[in-house]
């Protein structure tokens, strides 16, 4: 291998390593590296340009088209694919993230207790694992000091991304929602819109989305 060769690839390397996932290891569970070839190619992580104007950190999530967007401060935003509540479950505001969990535990609000009869086993709580509805991530979502009960959070079920399926909440595959809480922090405005998607516009550059998602290929 030429010199120049190596040092390409090294460098494309370095610039690709700040955007991937949380590392297996580091995992008490494993994140399936695989489950983003289950999911429809729209709906696969990617880069957008922005043409918006919610300031850098902002989550926007469109629920109509199954998409959110975590704006960047260069005029670029990182799309991702979601799955969304279904009808007469969905929701739409503003919010903020006030708390993070990495395999949170899924506690069912009593309403799904009542109706759900796999929710009224875990009344008092699931612990987090392979099993759980929340998946590997958890960022959930608050008015003021109320708990909205919503949350954004991962899935083992990769074919309910781009579907209306849930109770409500905003759910994505495992390595994405990993991605997405190493990079907002608590504080992160949230705005989810039931109406007019966000003015966005797509980046043809296959370079991009292969440093986006770089051991997925």
């Amino acid at each position: 291998m030429k010199r120049r060769e190596l040092l390409f690839g090294l460098t494309a390397a370095l610039a690709a390593a700040p955007l991937m996932p949380s590392l297996a290891w580091a995992e008490p569970f494993r994140i399936s590296t695989s489950d983003v070839r289950k999911v429809p190619r729209k709906f696969r992580r990617s880069e957008v340009r922005y043409f918006g104007d919610e300031p850098a950190g902002t989550i926007i999530v469109d629920t109509r088209a199954k998409y959110l967007y975590l704006v960047q401060d260069d005029g670029r935003a990182i799309r991702y694919g979601i799955g969304v509540g279904r009808q007469g479950f969905s929701w739409s505001g503003t919010a903020v993230i006030k708390r993070k969990a990495k395999w949170p535990t899924w506690t069912p609000p009593a309403a799904m207790v009542k109706r759900d009869k796999f929710a009224a086993q875990w009344a008092d709580g699931m612990p987090g694992g392979p099993r759980n509805p929340l998946g590997a991530r958890a960022l959930y979502l608050f008015q003021g000091n109320r708990d909205t009960l919503y949350r954004i959070h991962g899935t083992f079920a990769p074919s309910s991304i781009g579907k209306a399926v849930s109770s409500g909440c905003i759910r994505m595959i495992n390595a994405d929602v990993a991605d997405l809480y190493d990079r907002v922090p608590i504080g992160a405005r949230v705005v989810v819109s039931q109406g007019a998607s966000p003015a966005v516009a797509e980046l043809d550059s296959e370079r991009l989305r292969r440093r986006l998602f770089p051991f997925f290929e």
